[in-house]
């Protein structure tokens, strides 16, 4: 009567650490994922940074601090495992103004509080780890790394041993007592006992085929990026002091596992789910997005923050301003445009933007409704939770 045990939309990291973790924890358990691309990794997890977060920035006895910190030293342990490229490079975070000096302080606190070194820096000492960048203040966290997001979900997939369906995007869900029936656009049906909902940007449309109001929508944020011509001007990994009233990071120079330098990203909004530049408009989804009140909320709330960053969206000037609070060395000649991707953000009806992992439960179903960064680094343990879910519900 069933196909499998659990049926696993989305074949990104977080899907794939899902179908790992049921496999290792009751083998014999028969997984499928369904991947409406033609490979994995697709869209959030292979278009970040390539960052294995530390867990600094996250709210003590949350789940994206308990997941990050346990996450970015299980990320390192499963690439050296498995021959992955990675590296634990550390990274900066820079205070470049004043005003951004009890903020500073605040993360050496976080940090502390979340169990994870932090070393202060004065002017002197940032130089000492980067030569370029300059800042009044920084702090130094050496739990910071960098790998290929890639490679990993790639090797979850053959380690889990799931059945993956390319090509399978999914039209009709059909929620009994007995399982769930899944159909696809290509016409096949998959019937499973237990249904895991890891459809990222699109995991609010497919709580709502299964019938469930998971009461919030995802608002997709682009984030583009530029890569440094010159890659020497910069050792490693340098942040910003980030504003607390938002999920992003801010334009950060990131050096990658391939040698490169990403500068990025911004955050504007998307015009489309999967809407990779400006040009890309998807008239039902962005009627979608703006039918939503939350999306009105946070325009009317953060406004000013917006238009900063739509105006580093289409000016490279701007853009280039922004880095070099950082690193004054640059100049626009020096950057060229890189891919950009697409943050899946959870967005409640009152415009709060959901600031932890949400996971939501329902008969014969678990939905995973928010994991932006750093899912990535926390998908092993993301994985877990989620799985240890669907197999109480077989």
């Amino acid at each position: 009567m069933f196909d499998c045990d659990v049926l696993v939309i989305g074949g990104g990291i977080v899907g794939l650490s899902t179908a790992y973790a049921l496999t290792r924890a009751a083998p014999g358990t028969r997984v499928t994922v369904l991947e409406k691309e033609h490979a994995l990794a697709s869209h959030q997890t292979g278009r970040n940074s390539g960052v294995i977060h530390s867990g600094i920035y996250y709210r003590p006895g949350s789940l994206k601090a308990r997941f990050a910190v346990e996450g970015a030293a299980e990320m390192v342990k499963f690439c050296a495992e498995w021959g992955i490229p990675h590296e634990v490079t550390g990274k900066l975070v820079v205070a470049t103004a004043r005003e951004e000096l009890p903020r500073l302080h605040a993360l050496v606190q976080r940090g502390r509080e979340n169990g994870i070194p932090v070393r202060e820096l004065g002017p002197a000492q940032i130089s000492e780890y980067e030569p370029r960048v300059t800042g009044l203040a920084a702090i130094h966290v050496g739990t910071t790394g960098i790998c290929d997001y890639g490679a990993v979900s790639r090797r979850l997939a053959e380690s889990s041993r799931a059945r993956i369906l390319y090509g399978a995007e999914v039209t009709v869900i059909d929620r009994r007592p007995w399982g769930v029936a899944v159909r696809t656009a290509d016409g096949r049906v998959v019937r499973a006992r237990v249904l895991v909902n890891c459809a990222g940007l699109h995991c609010d449309r497919i709580a709502l085929l299964a019938g469930d109001d998971p009461g919030m929508r995802i608002v997709p944020f682009r984030g583009e990026y530029y890569e440094l011509k010159d890659p020497s001007l910069v050792r490693g990994l340098v942040y910003p002091v980030p504003d607390p009233a938002f999920p992003f990071l801010g334009v950060h120079l990131t050096r990658g596992i391939d040698g490169g330098v990403h500068i990025g990203p911004n955050a504007v909004p998307a015009l489309a789910r999967e809407g990779y530049g400006w040009s890309v408009v998807r008239p039902r989804e962005l009627a979608g997005t703006l039918a939503w009140p939350g999306s009105w909320a946070i325009g009317r709330a953060h406004w000013r923050y917006g238009a900063g960053e739509l105006r580093r969206s289409v000016s490279k000037r701007a853009f280039t301003d922004a880095v070099r609070r950082l690193l004054p060395v640059v100049s626009e000649s020096d950057l060229r445009r890189a891919d950009a991707g697409v943050r899946a953000q959870a967005v409640l009806r009152d415009g709060t933007l959901v600031d932890d992992f949400l996971i939501r439960e329902a008969p014969r179903t678990v939905h995973v409704l928010n994991a932006p960064s750093p899912a990535a680094t926390a998908s092993l343990p993301i994985g877990r939770e989620v799985a240890g879910r669907a197999l109480a519900r077989l």
